[in-house]
Protein backbone atom coordinates (compact mmCIF):
# COMPACT_ATOMS: atom_id res chain seq x y z
CA UNK A 1 0.00 0.00 0.00
CA UNK A 2 2.96 2.53 1.30
CA UNK A 3 4.61 1.34 -2.50
CA UNK A 4 1.35 2.41 -4.51
CA UNK A 5 0.63 6.03 -2.90
CA UNK A 6 4.72 6.63 -3.35
CA UNK A 7 4.40 5.59 -6.80
CA UNK A 8 1.53 7.83 -7.10
CA UNK A 9 2.99 11.27 -6.19
CA UNK A 10 5.78 10.04 -8.58
CA UNK A 11 3.29 10.03 -11.35
CA UNK A 12 1.74 13.15 -10.02
CA UNK A 13 5.23 15.43 -10.13
CA UNK A 14 6.23 13.97 -13.28
CA UNK A 15 2.68 15.06 -15.14
CA UNK A 16 2.92 18.26 -13.87
CA UNK A 17 6.46 18.82 -14.70
CA UNK A 18 5.41 17.67 -18.38
CA UNK A 19 2.43 20.04 -17.56
CA UNK A 20 5.03 23.18 -17.01
CA UNK A 21 7.30 22.56 -19.69
CA UNK A 22 4.48 22.51 -22.73
CA UNK A 23 3.30 25.50 -21.08
CA UNK A 24 6.49 27.21 -20.70
CA UNK A 25 7.41 26.04 -24.24
CA UNK A 26 3.73 26.96 -25.92
CA UNK A 27 4.55 30.46 -24.10
CA UNK A 28 7.93 30.71 -25.37
CA UNK A 29 6.58 30.13 -28.70
CA UNK A 30 3.83 32.31 -29.16
CA UNK A 31 6.08 35.08 -27.52
CA UNK A 32 8.29 34.88 -30.06
CA UNK A 33 5.64 34.67 -32.76
CA UNK A 34 4.25 37.88 -31.10
CA UNK A 35 7.90 39.78 -31.48
CA UNK A 36 7.87 38.36 -34.81
CA UNK A 37 4.55 39.26 -35.95
CA UNK A 38 5.67 43.38 -34.58
CA UNK A 39 8.72 43.54 -36.38
CA UNK A 40 6.97 42.67 -39.50
CA UNK A 41 4.29 45.20 -38.88
CA UNK A 42 6.57 47.17 -38.07
CA UNK A 43 8.47 47.03 -41.38
CA UNK A 44 5.23 46.94 -43.23
CA UNK A 45 4.10 50.35 -42.16
CA UNK A 46 7.95 51.35 -42.88
CA UNK A 47 7.70 50.37 -46.54
CA UNK A 48 4.19 52.36 -46.72
CA UNK A 49 6.17 55.71 -45.50
CA UNK A 50 7.54 57.04 -48.91
CA UNK A 51 8.87 60.73 -49.00
CA UNK A 52 8.16 62.96 -51.98
CA UNK A 53 11.37 64.31 -53.68
CA UNK A 54 10.51 67.91 -51.87
CA UNK A 55 10.39 66.56 -48.13
CA UNK A 56 13.56 64.84 -49.26
CA UNK A 57 15.95 67.42 -50.73
CA UNK A 58 17.77 69.64 -48.39
CA UNK A 59 16.96 72.14 -46.10
CA UNK A 60 14.39 74.94 -45.89
CA UNK A 61 15.20 78.47 -47.15
CA UNK A 62 14.39 80.65 -43.77
CA UNK A 63 15.93 84.06 -44.54
CA UNK A 64 13.03 86.64 -44.36
CA UNK A 65 12.78 88.43 -47.18
CA UNK A 66 11.81 92.21 -47.20
CA UNK A 67 12.64 93.57 -50.42
CA UNK A 68 14.30 92.34 -54.33
CA UNK A 69 17.63 93.07 -53.21
CA UNK A 70 17.25 90.26 -50.38
CA UNK A 71 15.60 88.26 -53.09
CA UNK A 72 17.94 88.31 -54.61
CA UNK A 73 20.95 87.63 -52.00
CA UNK A 74 18.99 84.43 -51.21
CA UNK A 75 17.89 82.94 -54.54
CA UNK A 76 21.00 83.74 -56.40
CA UNK A 77 22.88 81.16 -55.38
CA UNK A 78 20.06 78.69 -56.04
CA UNK A 79 20.08 80.19 -59.69
CA UNK A 80 23.69 79.66 -60.35
CA UNK A 81 23.40 75.72 -59.39
CA UNK A 82 19.97 75.81 -61.35
CA UNK A 83 22.52 77.19 -64.51
CA UNK A 84 25.18 74.68 -63.75
CA UNK A 85 22.53 71.76 -64.46
CA UNK A 86 20.31 72.89 -66.84
CA UNK A 87 21.97 75.48 -68.88
CA UNK A 88 19.17 78.46 -67.83
CA UNK A 89 20.60 81.75 -67.22
CA UNK A 90 20.75 82.41 -64.27
CA UNK A 91 19.93 86.00 -64.94
CA UNK A 92 16.37 84.78 -66.84
CA UNK A 93 15.67 82.71 -63.47
CA UNK A 94 16.45 85.01 -61.24
CA UNK A 95 14.33 87.84 -63.04
CA UNK A 96 11.38 85.11 -63.74
CA UNK A 97 11.17 84.87 -60.21
CA UNK A 98 11.37 88.13 -59.11
CA UNK A 99 8.54 89.18 -61.45
CA UNK A 100 6.22 86.43 -61.03
CA UNK A 101 6.57 86.02 -57.10
CA UNK A 102 6.66 89.92 -56.58
CA UNK A 103 10.32 89.27 -55.10
CA UNK A 104 8.45 86.21 -53.28
CA UNK A 105 5.53 88.28 -51.60
CA UNK A 106 2.97 87.11 -53.63
CA UNK A 107 0.24 84.66 -52.24
CA UNK A 108 1.28 81.46 -54.24
CA UNK A 109 5.07 82.47 -53.26
CA UNK A 110 4.42 82.95 -49.52
CA UNK A 111 1.63 79.76 -49.21
CA UNK A 112 3.11 77.59 -51.52
CA UNK A 113 6.80 78.27 -52.44
CA UNK A 114 5.59 78.86 -55.32
CA UNK A 115 7.96 81.36 -57.30
CA UNK A 116 7.43 80.80 -60.80
CA UNK A 117 3.00 80.00 -61.33
CA UNK A 118 3.42 76.58 -62.48
CA UNK A 119 0.00 74.85 -62.43
CA UNK A 120 -0.55 71.18 -61.47
CA UNK A 121 -0.99 69.86 -65.10
CA UNK A 122 -0.21 66.03 -64.11
CA UNK A 123 1.62 67.23 -60.14
CA UNK A 124 0.56 64.40 -57.89
CA UNK A 125 1.94 66.68 -54.86
CA UNK A 126 0.53 68.53 -52.51
CA UNK A 127 -1.24 72.18 -54.59
CA UNK A 128 -3.48 75.20 -53.52
CA UNK A 129 -6.06 77.00 -55.78
CA UNK A 130 -5.38 80.63 -56.81
CA UNK A 131 -7.14 83.10 -59.31
CA UNK A 132 -5.34 83.28 -62.45
CA UNK A 133 -6.59 83.15 -65.82
CA UNK A 134 -9.36 81.43 -64.85
CA UNK A 135 -11.09 81.66 -60.98
CA UNK A 136 -9.44 78.75 -58.14
CA UNK A 137 -6.81 77.19 -60.88
CA UNK A 138 -4.64 74.67 -59.40
CA UNK A 139 -1.03 75.59 -58.86
CA UNK A 140 1.94 73.56 -57.57
CA UNK A 141 2.64 73.53 -53.70
CA UNK A 142 6.24 73.28 -52.26
CA UNK A 143 8.16 72.49 -49.14
CA UNK A 144 10.93 74.70 -50.05
CA UNK A 145 11.17 77.39 -52.73
CA UNK A 146 13.97 76.09 -54.12
CA UNK A 147 12.31 72.70 -55.19
CA UNK A 148 10.44 75.27 -57.35
CA UNK A 149 13.69 76.55 -58.85
CA UNK A 150 14.32 72.94 -59.75
CA UNK A 151 10.89 72.62 -61.43
CA UNK A 152 10.96 75.60 -63.82
CA UNK A 153 14.63 74.19 -64.94
CA UNK A 154 12.08 71.00 -65.82
CA UNK A 155 9.56 72.68 -67.00
CA UNK A 156 11.43 74.65 -69.96
CA UNK A 157 13.71 72.06 -70.54
CA UNK A 158 11.82 69.25 -70.74
CA UNK A 159 9.06 70.70 -73.18
CA UNK A 160 10.31 70.53 -76.69
CA UNK A 161 8.60 73.97 -77.60
CA UNK A 162 11.73 75.76 -75.42
CA UNK A 163 14.31 73.67 -77.05
CA UNK A 164 15.63 76.19 -79.17
CA UNK A 165 16.40 78.22 -76.07
CA UNK A 166 18.76 75.89 -75.13
CA UNK A 167 20.56 76.87 -78.63
CA UNK A 168 21.22 80.45 -77.38
CA UNK A 169 24.48 81.70 -76.53
CA UNK A 170 24.16 80.63 -72.05
CA UNK A 171 25.03 84.34 -71.38
CA UNK A 172 22.38 85.83 -73.81
CA UNK A 173 19.80 86.69 -71.34
CA UNK A 174 18.23 88.72 -73.97
CA UNK A 175 17.80 86.24 -76.69
CA UNK A 176 16.06 84.03 -73.59
CA UNK A 177 13.75 86.67 -72.45
CA UNK A 178 12.72 87.26 -75.84
CA UNK A 179 12.14 83.46 -76.88
CA UNK A 180 9.94 82.67 -74.08
CA UNK A 181 7.67 85.08 -74.78
CA UNK A 182 8.24 83.84 -78.33
CA UNK A 183 7.71 80.41 -77.28
CA UNK A 184 4.20 80.69 -75.16
CA UNK A 185 5.74 80.95 -71.74
CA UNK A 186 4.12 84.69 -71.16
CA UNK A 187 1.58 86.60 -72.99
CA UNK A 188 2.13 89.63 -71.86
CA UNK A 189 3.47 91.66 -74.79
CA UNK A 190 6.39 93.44 -72.71
CA UNK A 191 7.53 90.25 -70.79
CA UNK A 192 10.65 90.55 -72.23
CA UNK A 193 11.07 93.82 -71.58
CA UNK A 194 10.31 93.71 -68.05
CA UNK A 195 12.91 91.19 -67.61
CA UNK A 196 15.59 92.48 -69.13
CA UNK A 197 14.92 95.91 -67.03
CA UNK A 198 15.00 93.86 -63.72
CA UNK A 199 18.04 91.42 -65.47
CA UNK A 200 20.39 95.36 -65.89
CA UNK A 201 18.56 97.60 -63.26
CA UNK A 202 19.94 94.70 -60.40
CA UNK A 203 22.74 93.54 -62.96
CA UNK A 204 21.66 89.69 -62.86
CA UNK A 205 24.18 89.03 -65.56
CA UNK A 206 26.67 88.87 -63.02
CA UNK A 207 25.18 85.64 -61.43
CA UNK A 208 25.77 84.26 -65.14
CA UNK A 209 29.45 85.03 -64.99
CA UNK A 210 29.91 83.19 -62.15
CA UNK A 211 29.16 79.92 -64.57
CA UNK A 212 30.83 81.13 -68.00
CA UNK A 213 33.53 82.64 -66.10
CA UNK A 214 33.80 85.96 -68.06
CA UNK A 215 32.51 89.45 -68.23
CA UNK A 216 29.15 89.58 -69.44
CA UNK A 217 28.89 91.76 -72.60
CA UNK A 218 26.47 93.44 -70.51
CA UNK A 219 28.88 94.41 -67.93
CA UNK A 220 31.30 95.75 -70.40
CA UNK A 221 29.02 97.75 -72.20
CA UNK A 222 27.58 99.67 -68.88
CA UNK A 223 31.67 100.41 -68.26
CA UNK A 224 31.35 102.65 -71.43
CA UNK A 225 28.47 104.58 -71.43
CA UNK A 226 25.63 105.64 -68.34
CA UNK A 227 22.02 104.22 -68.51
CA UNK A 228 19.25 103.47 -67.01
CA UNK A 229 16.88 100.93 -67.89
CA UNK A 230 13.12 101.75 -66.65
CA UNK A 231 11.13 99.68 -64.56
CA UNK A 232 7.00 100.53 -63.29
CA UNK A 233 7.21 103.52 -61.44
CA UNK A 234 9.40 105.00 -63.04
CA UNK A 235 8.66 108.72 -64.67
CA UNK A 236 11.25 111.00 -65.77
CA UNK A 237 10.98 113.71 -63.15
CA UNK A 238 12.04 110.79 -60.88
CA UNK A 239 14.63 109.59 -62.96
CA UNK A 240 16.03 113.08 -63.16
CA UNK A 241 16.07 113.06 -59.25
CA UNK A 242 17.88 110.27 -59.20
CA UNK A 243 20.97 111.18 -61.37
CA UNK A 244 20.58 114.81 -60.70
CA UNK A 245 19.96 115.92 -64.52
CA UNK A 246 17.20 118.01 -65.74
CA UNK A 247 14.30 116.86 -67.47
CA UNK A 248 14.88 118.61 -70.84
CA UNK A 249 18.64 117.51 -70.42
CA UNK A 250 17.01 113.87 -70.86
CA UNK A 251 14.59 114.24 -73.52
CA UNK A 252 17.50 115.96 -75.22
CA UNK A 253 19.85 113.45 -74.88
CA UNK A 254 16.99 110.45 -75.38
CA UNK A 255 15.50 112.27 -78.91
CA UNK A 256 11.92 111.89 -76.59
CA UNK A 257 9.45 114.38 -77.69
CA UNK A 258 7.07 113.92 -74.69
CA UNK A 259 7.18 112.53 -70.91
CA UNK A 260 6.01 108.88 -72.05
CA UNK A 261 8.16 105.84 -71.11
CA UNK A 262 8.17 101.80 -71.21
CA UNK A 263 9.43 99.60 -68.84
CA UNK A 264 12.48 97.87 -70.14
CA UNK A 265 13.57 101.76 -72.12
CA UNK A 266 17.18 102.65 -71.90
CA UNK A 267 17.84 105.80 -71.17
CA UNK A 268 20.93 107.92 -71.29
CA UNK A 269 21.28 110.09 -68.36
CA UNK A 270 24.84 111.30 -68.79
CA UNK A 271 25.80 113.39 -72.12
Amino acid sequence: MKQIVVLLLVMSVLVSCGSRKRKTSTSSKAHAEYLQSRKFRHQKNESKTVNTPEETQGEVVTKVITNTSDYIQVFGPVAVEEMKFYHIPASITLAQGILESGSGKGRLAVEANNHFGIKCHDWTGASIHHDDDEDQECFRKYKDAKYSYRDHSLFLSERKRYSGLFELDIDDYKGWAKGLRAAGYATDRKYPDKLIALIERYELYNYDSEVTGHTSKRAKSKSRKHVHYVVKGDTLYSISKRYNISIHELQKINGLRDTNLSIGQELLVKS
